[in-house]
């Protein structure tokens, strides 16, 4: 008898400790994406992003941004599946780190680096150079640009009115 429930007791546990599959057979998400933006020749927004499956975001501004440092809200936990769905394609294996290859190159415009963190702490990372041209690197690049409207943080990388290089 005590042999059975101590059994039970380990399966249950073990069970509990399963990673969860969402309808289409893929481990659920319950990972953290962060998004840093690097500066350009010029003027672009320098900036870094992330994003819990609960919604939380931290945004934190750099230099060209109305919102310079630290800043954080909460959105509806949709917006972080909709970042996950569109930036799924160019998701490099779990635990390893990736650059996007470029066909053609247009220099000075902004890096991207993506990580994704899961709840161990184990990070994926594509790293991407704005200027990659190919129509795939064209699709990531909006997909990446697309990032700040999904988490509503979009005006604070609007260039402030007191920046001496508005024009």
């Amino acid at each position: 008898m005590f042999k059975a429930l101590a059994a039970s007791t380990l399966l249950l546990s073990l069970a509990a400790c399963a990673t969860p599959m969402d309808g289409g057979g893929q481990a659920a998400r319950s990972e953290t994406i962060s998004l840093a933006v690097g500066p350009c020749f010029g003027f672009c927004p320098v900036y870094s992003l992330s994003v819990a499956p609960d919604g939380a975001v931290r945004f934190e501004g750099e230099r060209h941004t109305t919102v310079v440092g630290l800043k954080e809200k909460t959105v509806a936990p949709g917006a972080y599946q909709a970042v996950a769905r569109s930036l799924a394609p160019w998701r490099p294996a779990s635990g390893t780190t990736a650059q996007t290859e470029c066909e053609q190159l247009a220099s000075d415009l902004p890096t991207y680096t993506v990580v994704w963190t899961d709840a161990a702490g184990e990070m994926t990372t594509l790293n991407h150079d704005g200027g990659c041209m190919s129509e795939t690197n064209s699709r990531l690049k909006a997909a990446l640009q697309a990032i700040p409207g999904q988490l509503g943080v979009e005006p604070w990388l609007e260039r402030p009115a007191n920046d001496p290089n508005t024009r």
